[in-house]
């Protein structure tokens, strides 16, 4: 079992700035594509980004990609989101999964382990 906390959300204005993090335990962490995903009142959850164990493969979502930044400390066992020029459609709760898969899928089945959720809120 691998066991995920989100953390950093909050409230910020548009054009602003966060940093999510994601600390994983249980399980050996290292070894896992982990992805972040976002879900708004009344949609589906949506693909962010993703990346590989050792991060030489990251995927963005287009509504995101310029703005947003994945990173990880395996050391630490901790993912992170850096999120930059906010806009309002980027309101939503924000997760981390892990994957079993060595492959950042950009689909929400792939990932076996999921955190409770971070709510991002941007006002305009």
């Amino acid at each position: 079992q691998v066991q995920l906390a989100e953390s950093g959300g909050g409230l910020v204005q548009a054009g602003g700035s966060l940093r999510l993090s994601c600390v994983a335990s249980g399980r050996t962490f290292g070894r896992y594509a982990m992805g972040w995903f976002r879900q708004s009142p009344g949609k589906e959850r949506e693909f962010v980004t993703a990346s590989s164990w050792g991060g030489g493969t990251t995927y963005y979502a287009d509504a995101v990609k310029g703005r947003f930044t994945f990173s990880r400390d395996n050391a630490k066992n901790t993912v992170y989101l850096e999120m930059n020029n906010l806009k309002s459609e980027d309101t939503a709760v924000y997760y981390c999964a892990a994957s079993l898969s060595y492959v950042p899928y950009s689909d929400v089945a792939r990932y076996s382990y999921w955190g409770q959720g971070t709510q991002v809120t941007v006002s305009s």
